[in-house]
């Protein structure tokens, strides 16, 4: 019957995928969904993109490894969106534009543009197959097969339905997918407490560090910091979550939806943990990243598994598809059109849109079979996009007050990307923090620098 339920939700999906192809009209269309998503539809969505592997698999190993902190990996990704909804969101969808460059060209030009498309496609791709991962993990709990094949089959369903539908797909089936994850992840919690004999029963088996909160002995304000700058600076300037916002009817709409999931995800941080900790209680030997598959695989009946399994499933791919297509977006608009084929036409964009979709699917798949950890990978690609591109964005919003340009933005995502970047492969986890900072201040002093030495030439 899990097989069953699972391959229901397979086919639903893809099902969904053709009915939209039928309404895909031009590259508003498939890009933004014609800019008129309602609330439900943008909550929804952005609810279910956050939500994904890391969200899941990735959470409640943090909680299986180091407790209630665990919860920051998603706490900080509340800050960030509460600061987007408060100060930001209306703006951006007041650009009514397909992607997060096409606002770097708004503020320093078409050269920002470029840079910044490359370094989101490098970083992105890394993120899509860390969903890739976490959902070939989920269904080795039902389907005794290689890890390999069932991440191809994974891949090969989201490319399909989201390579039909573009955002008219990705936002209705991400809306189904949200239901679904909320419903039997409520559902899962009471049923973790009662095989515990509740929380006070939890808490005398894994000791007071587990439930110590905001820091404890393993998780330190040093990194507290590092999450909140490296990860939730990505609920700010995120090019899934723009993706979101550019597909609202207005700003209002963009506003009220980004409020309204940061809010939600505060609860669900702590409920994803505790799923974590408890499976620390009951099966001591397992992996850290195992513990939320082994929870089903081993706590619920035939037929509930079945539904939670397709939660997860959904965490994962309501998260692969949106990266996937807005990736794709960010290399035929941004890249292929804006610097080498400015002439093409809608029809052959939204053909070559369809291409990348399966290029960067194939591509993310090759990665994911190599992968051999959620959070890390995950942490990899947000360190790298963070450190190069947040604060060029955040600051660009006020280009003219700072009296920023292009030579000082390009310059801000070369280093702190490359510091950050270069900091990872050495083993040196530091450096993504300090490339966050070093970008800001080469943005600052690198544009004041050019523009004095352009009046002295003068």
């Amino acid at each position: 019957m899990d097989i069953a339920i699972v391959f229901i939700y397979f086919s639903g999906l893809i099902f969904i995928g053709t009915r939209s192809f039928r309404v895909v009209k031009d590259i508003n269309s498939f890009f933004v969904a014609d800019r008129g998503a309602s609330f439900p539809f943008v909550a929804g969505s952005l609810f279910a993109t956050i939500v994904g592997g890391s969200s899941t698999i990735g959470m409640a190993g943090l909680g299986y490894r180091q407790g209630l902190v665990g919860s920051w990996w998603l706490l900080v990704g509340a800050i960030g969106l509460l600061f987007l909804g408060l100060f930001l969101a209306e703006k951006v969808r007041g650009y009514a534009l397909y992607t997060l460059p096409e606002i770097l060209e708004v503020q320093y030009g078409p050269e920002a543009k470029l840079f910044a498309s490359g370094l989101i496609v490098i970083a992105w791709m890394g993120i899509i197959a860390g969903q890739i991962v976490a959902a070939g993990r989920i269904l080795e709990t039902i389907l005794e097969a290689p890890a390999s094949l069932l991440m191809i089959i994974i891949a090969f369903v989201f490319i399909v339905y989201t390579l039909l539908g573009g955002q008219h797909s990705v936002v209705r089936t991400d809306t189904i997918q949200s239901l679904i994850i909320v419903v039997a992840i409520f559902l899962l919690i009471p049923l973790c407490l009662s095989k515990l004999g509740g929380v006070f029963s939890m808490r005398e088996a894994l000791g007071r560090d587990y439930f110590s909160f905001p820091v404890s002995q393993h998780f330190t304000w040093k990194t507290l910091a590092t999450y909140l700058f490296l990860v939730g600076s990505t609920y700010v300037v995120g090019p899934d979550i723009y993706s979101r916002i550019f597909c609202a009817k207005d700003k209002k709409t963009a506003k009220g939806a980004t409020l309204t999931v940061a809010l939600a995800l505060i609860p669900f941080a702590f409920i994803i943990v505790i799923i974590g900790m408890s499976a620390r209680v009951l099966f001591p030997q397992i992996s850290p990243e195992a513990s939320f598959p082994t929870m089903i695989g081993h706590l619920f009946p035939t037929g509930l598994s079945g539904l939670v399994i397709a939660a997860l499933l959904s965490a994962m791919m309501s998260s692969a598809d949106t990266c996937l297509l807005t990736t794709s977006t960010i290399l035929s608009v941004d890249i292929v059109k804006a610097f080498f084929r400015p002439a093409i036409s809608e029809r052959r964009l939204l053909l070559l849109c369809r291409f990348f979709i399966v290029l960067l699917g194939i591509f993310s798949l090759f990665i994911a079979l190599r992968l051999k950890g959620v959070i890390p990978s995950l942490l990899l690609g947000y360190t790298v996009y963070t450190s190069g591109l947040v604060l060029p964005v955040l600051l660009g919003f006020h280009v003219h007050r700072f009296k920023l340009n292009k030579t000082g933005a390009i310059s801000a995502m070369v280093a702190g990307g490359g510091l950050a970047l270069g900091g990872k492969l050495m083993g040196l986890s530091d450096f993504g923090l300090y490339g966050f900072f070093v970008s800001g201040i080469i943005l600052v002093i690198g544009s004041r620098f050019i523009s004095f030495v352009r009046g002295n030439r003068v």
